[in-house]
């Protein structure tokens, strides 16, 4: 059991947890992520870890509420206990002097690439971060990442906050004005695919944070498999970051949708007995 210390409401669907795993606090590194399961009956979802608090003994998740396991996270209050969680799990982030990064991040992915773009900095690099959402109110983390990045730039489909356009626009215009040594992309799938098309353009290495379906999170399953350069990889244990440029977006989309209408049914389910 891990006690929730402190929970933070971004919008109307996305909340900062703050769970108690000292263990965890201690030994995660950035890209590390972990598997919650809410109560005993409840799946396994995967979530990176934003944060750490060692004295705490603390660590940070952004959750978006999607379906039943999700929206259950999110509707614990402090105090209140989950039923587990194993971690950290997945490869770390390889950090190095690369020289100017690009962290180009959309919607929630911004929680995850805050690690990132902390260790990039501290590593020497110039960091740049494209933090793009629908409209201002889906902006998180903004305040936490200028204070690890040289430049944020924000991006809006709607125009409401920063510049109007696409995290696409964002990254191509500092393509356009100086050399980038290296892109990390974190967010939607489609997000992450365009992104890596448009790099690929202009040559720029490219890494991307996969966020596909998991179960055990230790390789044994399968579920989270992905093709990457024409050879199957695990998420869980050879990512979640893998080579932007070698990803089968369109096959791991593809695979990520092929329980919708069970998620979907168990969604109508889970409302349906709370509403009485």
């Amino acid at each position: 059991m891990n006690k929730i210390i402190n929970k933070k409401q971004f919008s109307e669907n996305v909340f900062r947890i703050d769970i108690e795993a000292p263990m965890i606090a201690k030994s995660r590194k950035a890209g590390h992520f972990v598997i919650v399961r809410v109560d005993e009956n409840g799946e396994r979802i995967p979530l990176t870890i934003a944060g750490s608090d060692i004295e705490k003994g603390t660590i940070t998740l952004v959750v978006q509420k999607i379906g039943v396991s999700s929206t259950k996270l999110c509707a614990l209050n402090v105090g209140d206990y989950v039923a587990d969680v194993v971690g950290p799990l997945g490869k770390a982030t390889h950090i190095e002097k690369f020289g100017t990064v690009v962290c180009a991040c959309g919607g929630v992915g911004t929680a995850p690439m805050l690690p990132i773009a902390e260790a990039m900095k501290k590593a020497g690099n110039k960091v740049i971060a494209v933090l793009a959402a629908r409209t201002k109110d889906l902006v998180i983390l903004e305040d936490e990442v200028r204070k690890v990045s040289d430049e944020v730039i924000i991006m809006t489909d709607d125009g409401s906050y920063g510049t109007k356009g696409l995290v696409t626009n964002g990254v191509e215009s500092i393509i356009n004005r100086e050399k980038v040594d290296l892109c990390v992309t974190i967010g939607p799938a489609i997000m992450m695919k365009f992104v890596s098309l448009l790099t690929a353009k202009y040559n720029v290495p490219t890494v991307a944070s996969l966020n596909t379906i998991m179960v055990d999170g230790t390789g044994m399953c399968g579920a989270c498999r992905v093709s990457v350069g024409g050879e199957t990889k695990f998420v869980c244990v050879d990512g979640p970051e893998f080579d932007a440029h070698k990803v089968n977006f369109d096959e791991m989309m593809s695979r990520m949708g092929a329980y919708r209408e069970q998620e979907q049914a168990a969604f109508a389910k889970y409302k349906e007995s709370i509403n009485g």
